[in-house]
């Protein structure tokens, strides 16, 4: 059975119950694969991403056909750090529901409205309105060259700066170190693993700390950052309180002795 995320936010658990460990969030609109349910309120999940946890059932919408004609007709996301979906095309309208960054819907493309605003679909079949600046297309697979892809990366890494350090979270409401590398290459078409480790099967691939470029991976016990280039990178910090950024440069006034020497591995999506 499939099903598409129809709250905000889905938290995916580490157990089926609410006081486990948060280990990841599903955003608005995502596909996942029920691997089991296990009684009234909750599933086992699988993301497209390969990602496994618990999820209440409140969360989902499960339909088979439903889920298989939104994977090809659900062709964008929320670009905004969150956006509100209005019932009308007018600020004055009320809210059908607010969505984050990544969440996924489908553009009805309207072209009788004003150009400001674009008419979607939800998963749950309402019709919505935001402002079309808001909306892009998602990038399913990328096809870049590999220096525009890498700048991508870090332009999108770049945008959560100053989001709050939230355990197991991926938003602009609140977002880990992992979540922050994994949205940033999930936006721009690659789909990496979701925790701080190089995962086999997964395309990041280990390189010498001397070949890294902006885009790359920085791993550390228990930690990723991503690197922007000049010795700098973006992460969400390890003392817990945002995204931000440091350096690996001894002078520099932002340096970080206690992630600049623990530097376990370095992973590229262009390893030879």
């Amino acid at each position: 059975m499939n099903a598409i995320v129809t709250s905000m936010i889905a938290n995916l658990y580490a157990e089926p119950n609410g006081t486990s460990e948060l280990i990841d969030e599903l955003l608005y609109g995502m596909p996942v694969q029920i691997i089991e349910e296990l009684d009234d309120y909750w599933l086992h999940v699988q993301t497209t991403y390969q990602y496994q946890g618990y999820c209440r059932k409140v969360n989902l919408l499960r339909d088979n056909v439903k889920t298989s004609a939104w994977r090809l007709e659900a062709t964008h996301v929320i670009s905004q750090s969150f956006a509100d979906i209005l019932q009308h095309p007018r600020i004055q309208s009320s809210k059908l529901i607010t969505l984050v960054k990544g969440s996924i819907v489908r553009d009805l493309q309207d072209e009788a409205l004003d150009s400001q605003w674009a008419s979607i679909q939800l998963a749950t079949g309402e019709r919505g309105y935001l402002r079309k600046k808001w909306l892009t297309e998602k990038i399913a697979d990328n096809s870049l060259p590999e220096q525009e892809f890498r700048e991508n990366v870090v332009q999108t890494a770049l945008s959560y700066i100053t989001t709050p350090y939230r355990w197991g979270g991926k938003s602009p409401l609140g977002i880990d170190c992992s979540g922050l590398c994994s949205m940033a290459y999930m936006l721009n078409g690659v789909l990496i693993f979701r925790d701080a480790k190089i995962v086999e099967g997964f395309p990041i691939k280990e390189i010498a700390l001397a070949q890294m470029q902006k885009g790359d991976l920085l791993y550390f016990p228990g930690h990723v950052a991503l690197y922007i280039g000049d010795s700098l990178y973006v992460h969400a910090s390890l003392d817990g309180n945002e995204v931000n950024i440091n350096s690996l440069n001894a002078q520099h006034l932002l340096y970080r002795e206690d992630l600049a020497t623990t530097i376990t591995a370095v992973g590229s999506y262009f390893a030879d």
